[in-house]
């Protein structure tokens, strides 16, 4: 089988890409490398990119808070503001409007963002009907930054019957090659070593 290259300052950029890493990794190389480590795995994987390709360290950008949204006040008919973030506060306020079993999913927090102006009932409503949709079976997109999450939901599509040691044995031979990182029917091949 072929091994993963060392995650190390010689690595090739364009070699990094092809390459699937833990978000733990990048954030080891960061660190030894005195790059900035916070953010998504792929904002980790761009600035390592441009590190490994130019030597530049890109800085994340400064996150404002935003005080009006902070001190403002939750109620149905209030607007949802401009720069919304998922928050405790608004944690709180969506459990005691919703229930205990209030949590946020990807969808909804995409729907608040996208929806400055709107009131926090329609955020209600628009809650009910992710989870209405969820019941029925619709799935959700899988962000790119969960690859494994998506491996194994189409591993899992093509072979519903599989057990879980199964697509994790796939999924590590997976990843141990250089290019994507989607299911194919060829992984299987590791199963029979």
């Amino acid at each position: 089988m072929f091994m993963r290259p060392t995650l190390d300052r010689e690595i090739n950029p364009e070699e990094f890409l092809n390459f699937y890493w833990l978000k733990e990794e990048l954030f080891s190389f960061c660190k030894n490398y005195k790059i900035p480590g916070s953010g998504s795995k792929d904002e980790l994987t761009q600035r390592i990119y441009k590190y490994l390709k130019t030597g530049d360290i890109i800085k994340p950008p400064k996150k404002s808070t935003n005080k009006a949204i902070e001190e403002y006040v939750l109620n149905l008919d209030a607007n949802i503001p401009e720069g919304y973030i998922n928050d405790e506060r608004h944690r709180a306020f969506f459990k005691s409007e919703i229930g205990e079993h209030f949590k946020f999913n990807v969808p909804f927090m995409n729907w608040m963002k996208a929806n400055p102006g709107k009131m926090y009932k329609d955020a209600i409503s628009e809650w009910y009907r992710i989870m209405d949709e969820k019941k029925k079976g619709k799935k959700t997109e899988i962000s790119s930054q969960f690859q494994y999450n998506q491996y194994t939901r189409d591993f899992y599509n093509e072979n519903p019957n599989a057990k879980r040691e199964d697509v994790i044995k796939c999924w590590k031979y997976k990843r141990s090659l250089s290019g994507h990182n989607k299911y194919e029917e060829g992984d299987l091949v590791v199963l029979e070593q």
